[in-house]
């Protein structure tokens, strides 16, 4: 079936007249930006009068702002594991379901940024990719192409991965990887292409809190199997959050979130990422 187009479409409601903190997204200042001019428009309640064209004003009668957007566009690419840690459900959903909606929803806000988007998914057998454009139509190949997406229950193959986006992906990018670490051993197996893709790219890793195991950590044991079930549940959760300081440790960004704050986090990360000047 297709990406949730409902969600991407409220998010970019939201974005346009910049009210995202309304669902959950944060303001951030962006530091150190450059902007080139755009063009010139009418003004509209909520412009920064310091933006106003005072001689276009006097031209036409009418209030016209000068408008800015970001210097360059930067390539945002949403890298999606199809793999069999992705088919934990949540919710009626797979947690790939999850990611796939995720990536449409930033690759749409990245468009109206005037970022280039782009997809690649990877499995056992090898990967497929939507190179990154800017263009609006752009939107409806990266829509298709999640149309068919599907996990297996096979590991995919993180070496093949790193080889394709070397051959196909020359440019510095923001990639937004879509996985899930399970334990701590899992991840340090695939630590050496993580660290390789993150000495090229700016990687940001993302992969999910399993929400039932905080829920068992919320109840009170009442005998000993129960003692024990949350004992393995707070072992679980500590790795979790361990692999987030080993990852960060060595220059990779992370999210770590639940299955239905995915494409809220997304979004925050990636707005704060162009705050900072890193993409």
């Amino acid at each position: 079936m297709y990406p949730s187009f409902i969600q991407m479409r409220q998010f970019e409601l939201y974005a346009i007249s910049d009210r995202l903190q309304d669902v959950g997204i944060k303001k951030i200042r962006r530091i150190g930006h450059t902007m080139e001019f755009d063009q010139i428009r009418e003004y509209v309640r909520g412009d920064d009068v310091r933006s106003i064209n005072w001689k276009a004003t006097a031209r036409g009668g009418d209030l016209m702002v000068n408008q800015y957007r970001d210097e360059r566009s930067q390539q945002i690419y949403s890298v999606i594991d199809t793999g069999r840690v992705m088919k934990m459900p949540f919710k009626g959903l797979q947690l790939l379901d999850y990611a796939i909606n995720s990536s449409l929803a930033i690759s749409n806000i990245a468009l109206t940024k005037h970022d280039k988007a782009g997809l690649l998914t990877f499995g056992n057998k090898g990967c497929k990719i939507v190179p990154a454009q800017k263009k609006r139509t752009h939107l409806h190949k990266i829509q298709k192409a999640l149309y068919n997406v599907d996990t297996d229950f096979k590991e995919s193959d993180f070496n093949r991965l790193l080889t394709f986006m070397h051959n196909k992906i020359s440019q510095r990018s923001l990639i937004l990887l879509y996985t899930n670490f399970q334990t701590i051993e899992s991840m340090k197996r695939k630590l050496p292409v993580l660290q390789q893709l993150a000495s090229k790219h700016l990687l940001v890793s993302i992969f999910f809190v399993n929400t039932e195991l905080d829920d068992l950590l919320q109840n009170t044991p009442e005998n000993i199997e129960e003692i024990y079930i949350k004992t393995i549940a707070e072992k679980f959760s500590y790795e979790k959050k361990s692999i987030v300081k080993m990852l960060n440790r060595r220059g990779i960004q992370t999210i770590l979130s639940r299955p239905q704050d995915l494409s809220i986090n997304t979004i925050n990360k990636y707005l704060e990422l162009k705050a900072r000047g890193l993409i």
